[in-house]
């Protein structure tokens, strides 16, 4: 039986690549990892807004530098899922290990050399971002951001190690050592911002010392036996030029769409400066607690990767179509179902982080907002754009995110936001207005089947 989203009559139902429990063995433990990865950035968030307003509007808008950066190194992890799930669907496991060799490599060199322009440079970049602001949200910005950008080599080795595991649809190790991050975090954040009274710059030493934990786990776990993919002898690895070009092929557009996204994001977070330190606290502290309301639909984004990845690499295209229909239905499930109960708790949660009146009153607004728009479109906004992605339709979801971005996002919160005087809450629409532009796109490209066109990668 055909229809719109996948043919009935082409898939082995016998043999399928993910039965439903190793579907779910999948899914559940990247669940709970998304969750304890925001709960980290909350209590970041929660502990250093005890210091003051200061402080935490500074780790908001060097967050909002390092989340670009991070992005960066997301799109290089979502591209080495991507390579090693297509050659684990191939059971080609000595290719598997050849790319990721090339991935390390890639990732150091890449990651280093940012490391160093952002230490070199975080003064004027600042100046350059976010202008004139309070002297002592600068002073605070700037320590900050000296301390997390020495942690870029390390998360960048993290998450390309986590998406190796993922790509052997092994997500239960990287949540254990999200756990292990979490710990860590809260044990360094207690020490140096309250008992050592360092602030903003403890929460960045504590964060600092648990990337570099979570890459020492990861890469030593990945030298035992008994995974698909196996590293050693790090410091034996060469470039091979044609892997390199293979990974750079998927991980460039991607780094490029996941930069140009978050180089949007600074450009909003800078309009909200403008509007005072009340609105960007509000913005900050709505930003952390979406994190949440995001975290199905985001997991199950990252799982179509390696899902949908194993499928091309085998050849199952009707397959990779069958589980893309299956995970967006769990994914709005799970929307509903983080939303529905976020939306009546807002109030309740804003008081966990010591705001203003004035702050608090915004939070709630475009929480609330955030929680009714999400209900419908953020599933096919970016869970639908991963599955694209693995199959290797990495240009079609760049230029799409681009436009978005620069057309809808940005002109539309300087419209709503500015011109229109709506403030914070009008840069959120601005948001929403995106996330439109994207599910149209991606729904009409999932439909088409042409995402499937460019066939394997391995």
């Amino acid at each position: 039986m055909k229809n719109i989203f996948y043919d009935k009559s082409k898939i082995d139902y016998g043999n399928l690549l993910f039965p439903r429990r190793a579907l779910w063995m999948l899914l559940i433990p990247l669940i709970i990892e998304q969750m304890l990865n925001s709960l980290m950035g909350m209590v970041d968030t929660l502990m250093v807004s005890r210091v003051g307003a200061e402080a935490i509007s500074a780790v908001s808008l060097v967050d909002s530098i390092n989340n670009l950066v991070l992005q960066v190194f997301a799109a290089m992890a979502a591209g080495a899922a991507i390579i090693c799930s297509q050659y684990l669907g191939r059971k080609d496991e000595k290719g598997c290990n050849d790319a990721a060799k090339q991935i390390v490599l890639t990732v150091v060199v890449i990651s280093s050399v940012i490391m160093i322009i952002g230490v070199g440079f975080r003064k004027p970049l600042l100046h350059l971002i976010f202008g004139s602001v309070e002297e002592a949200v600068m002073t605070n910005a700037q320590m900050y951001f000296l301390i997390t950008a020495l942690s870029y080599p390390f998360i960048a080795l993290f998450q390309a190690g986590a998406a190796f595991y993922r790509a052997c649809g092994n997500s239960k190790f990287t949540m254990k050592t999200a756990l292990i991050a979490n710990v860590a975090n809260i044990v360094g954040n207690t020490l140096f911002i309250f008992v050592l009274q360092m602030g903003a710059a403890g929460a960045a030493v504590s964060t600092l010392i648990s990337r570099a934990l979570c890459a020492f786990v990861v890469f030593y776990a990945l030298r035992k036996p008994g995974y698909a993919i196996q590293l050693k002898n790090y410091f034996s690895i060469r470039p091979d030029l044609n892997l390199i070009v293979k990974i750079l092929a998927i991980g460039v557009p991607s780094g490029i769409e996941n930069g140009m996204f978050q180089i949007g994001k600074l450009m909003v977070v800078s309009m909200v400066a403008t509007f005072g330190t009340a609105s960007t606290a509000a913005n900050s502290v709505g930003y952390t607690v979406i994190d949440f309301a995001n975290i199905p639909a985001a997991s199950m984004g990252l799982a179509l990767i390696t899902v949908v990845g194993q499928c091309i690499g085998a050849g199952e295209k009707e397959q990779a179509k069958m589980y893309t229909k299956k995970v967006l239905w769990w994914s709005y499930i799970g929307d509903w179902a983080c939303n529905i109960p976020l939306f009546f708790a807002a109030g309740f949660i804003a008081s966990w982080f010591h705001l203003s009146p004035e702050a608090t009153h915004i939070t709630l607004t475009i929480l609330r907002c955030f929680n009714v728009v999400s209900l419908f479109i953020w599933p096919l906004s970016f869970t639908l754009s991963n599955p694209l992605r693995a199959s290797g339709d990495v240009k079609y979801t760049m230029t799409v995110s681009i436009i978005s971005m620069w057309l809808f996002r940005v002109g539309s919160s300087y419209i709503f936001g500015v011109v229109l005087g709506l403030g914070v809450l009008g840069v959120w629409i601005g948001m929403f207005v995106d996330w439109a532009a994207r599910s149209l796109c991606f729904v009409i490209r999932f439909v088409s089947g042409k995402w499937l066109e460019r066939g394997s990668l391995a």
